[in-house]
């Protein structure tokens, strides 16, 4: 099905409304008594709205401790042994950035007893069998609400590279020359595109898709203008460009700043 931008003034307006359907989630498992699964991206995209979650977490004292953070991707060096996660103290990990942007602010804003537990950080092992992650996740009882960002040069979500298969699952993949370019400008740790890794450990579009009961795209700058075209003229899976897996999701909302939905004006 199509998915329609909704287009905001800003980006920080984009992060407002983003962090409001995650702090509105948190609070009704909360009354239920239940736990709530937030998939995470890391990067730039998101930055907005984690920080405007602690500001929720702050304002509404929100319990947290039943919160549960899965993260969707981690960097992987191979080795004579297979493949391991990168060193999380490594300024691209996205554990490191799970840790520093989202477990720690969000517990320096909850209340004492509402902080969330550290083995409530969850991200995918390439050590596992694939789609080991998503029989976590499953087990659970699937993500609550799955925030999803989009690479700007070739529409990889997640670390999922054009071409992936519709039922993809969580597994280690190659990157692609684009999506390594993409992170060569998120992280300026990075000197030159030798220093990207090369392989990643993600959750599979499939992962996304069918354990989600709800998802959040955000979609933010103006280099992001083709990311919003592909991704709202898409009534269906396009495997070229991954981040329309969006059109096919339960519950999907796409946030877009008009920096990003440039294109969209002109051609109305």
């Amino acid at each position: 099905m199509h998915v329609p931008p909704e287009v905001h003034d800003s980006a920080d307006q984009v992060g407002l409304l983003a962090a409001e359907d995650i702090a509105a989630g948190i609070e009704s498992a909360a009354e239920a008594a239940r736990s709530f699964v937030l998939g995470c991206p890391s990067g730039r995209s998101p930055l907005r709205t984690y920080a405007h979650l602690a500001d929720l977490v702050a304002q509404r004292n929100l319990d947290l401790s039943h919160l549960i953070i899965a993260l969707m991707d981690e960097y992987v060096v191979r080795t004579a042994d297979g493949f391991k996660l990168v060193d999380p103290e490594l300024p691209h990990s996205c554990v490191g950035f799970g840790r520093r942007q989202i477990l720690e602010p969000l517990n320096a804003a909850a209340g004492p007893g509402h902080r969330i537990q550290a083995q409530n950080l969850w991200y995918p092992d390439p050590a596992a069998e694939p789609g080991a992650y998503d029989d976590t996740l499953a087990a659970a009882g699937g993500i609550d609400l799955f925030l999803l960002a989009s690479g700007a040069s070739d529409g990889h979500i997640a670390l999922n590279p054009p071409g992936t298969a519709t039922d993809s699952v969580t597994r280690v993949v190659e990157l692609g020359e684009d999506t390594r370019r993409d992170n060569l400008e998120t992280f300026p740790s990075f000197r030159q595109l030798d220093d990207v890794p090369r392989y990643g450990v993600t959750v599979g579009t499939a992962t996304i898709r069918d354990l989600s009961r709800a998802v959040v795209m955000v979609v933010t700058g103006a280099h992001k203008q083709v990311t919003v075209q592909r991704v709202a003229s898409a009534d269906s899976y396009e495997p070229d460009w991954p981040a329309t897996v969006l059109s096919d999701c339960a519950s999907p909302r796409f946030l877009a700043d008009r920096a990003a939905a440039t294109l969209l004006s002109a051609a109305s």
